[in-house]
């Protein structure tokens, strides 16, 4: 994970710090006409009419222009809206533009990055369109996309081989067919395995069982009957769950013993 880039100080111009501004929350598909609208037409007009003893009502219509700007197969949307006006007591927002330095190298001097406070909000707007015809048409084209399902189920007349599912997968099959392998150990003759565990014994002092079977081969229960002939199982600290040879079928004195275990785990025996 890369680092964070390091902060860097700017300067906030704020010379329109005390200036008022509106922050008005349109439908969506009203966001959708302006961010497709290009930037040197009306987009629509504001009316503010104000009545003695009440609020003041404020009224958006968008331009023909804007309404004008549609994809095919697209509906009309309502060219009306009210805006209802909420004051600003309790809160402290304001509106801030970031300007990026052009990508061309041509001036002299570099330019930086500039950050504006454009003004404190003063008010919030939400705009609502009124309900009559072209809204209900609307709405009711809105409920119709949404439970459209995303997925639909189509009949195919020949077997697409992309998506054909597996009866099951690789490392399934061959961890399978290496439990089967394990399951399936041949019993050794009773002296070859004594051998090897004889052999084993003579590196190491304790053994856990996982060790024994890798060692040996051999079915675990088989190996089992053979260790409790010559071997002692351990139940206490140091070692816990351990195999040790019987004292009478140690052949190495005290001062050539060998290494104690493999590995000192308290591993718990299989059964």
């Amino acid at each position: 994970m890369s680092a964070p880039p390091p902060h860097t100080d700017r300067d906030l111009d704020l010379s329109n710090a005390g200036r008022g501004v509106w922050l008005v929350k349109v439908p969506k598909y009203i966001a959708n006409k302006w961010e497709k609208a290009p930037g040197n037409i009306e987009v629509g007009k504001l009316k503010i009419t104000k009545n003695l003893g009440h609020k003041a009502e404020v009224s958006l219509r968008l331009s023909e222009a804007v309404l004008a700007l549609k994809e095919p197969g697209e509906g009309d949307i309502p060219k009306a809206h009210r805006l209802d006006v909420t004051t600003v007591t309790r809160q402290m927002l304001g509106v801030f533009s970031h300007v990026t330095p052009s990508s061309s190298s041509d001036a002299i001097v570099p330019e930086t990055e500039k950050l504006f406070m454009e003004g404190r909000i003063v008010q919030k707007l939400e705009c609502r369109p009124y309900a009559d015809n072209c809204y209900m048409k609307l709405k009711l084209e809105s409920i119709r996309r949404a439970s459209v399902p995303q997925r639909q189920v189509q009949q195919l007349d020949r077997a697409v081989q992309n998506f054909k599912p597996v009866s099951d997968h690789k490392h399934n099959i061959e961890y399978a067919e290496k439990k089967k392998a394990e399951g399936k150990k041949m019993r050794d003759d009773k002296d070859a395995v004594l051998d090897m565990l004889f052999a084993a014994f003579e590196k190491h002092q304790y053994y856990n069982i996982r060790d024994l079977v890798k060692i040996t081969r051999q079915p675990i229960v088989y190996l089992k009957e053979i260790l409790n002939e010559v071997c002692n199982y351990n139940l206490k600290n140091p070692h816990r769950n351990m195999w040790e040879l019987k004292p009478e079928y140690r052949h190495y004195k005290d001062d050539e013993k060998p290494a104690e275990s493999v590995e000192k785990v308290d591993d718990s025996d299989d059964d």
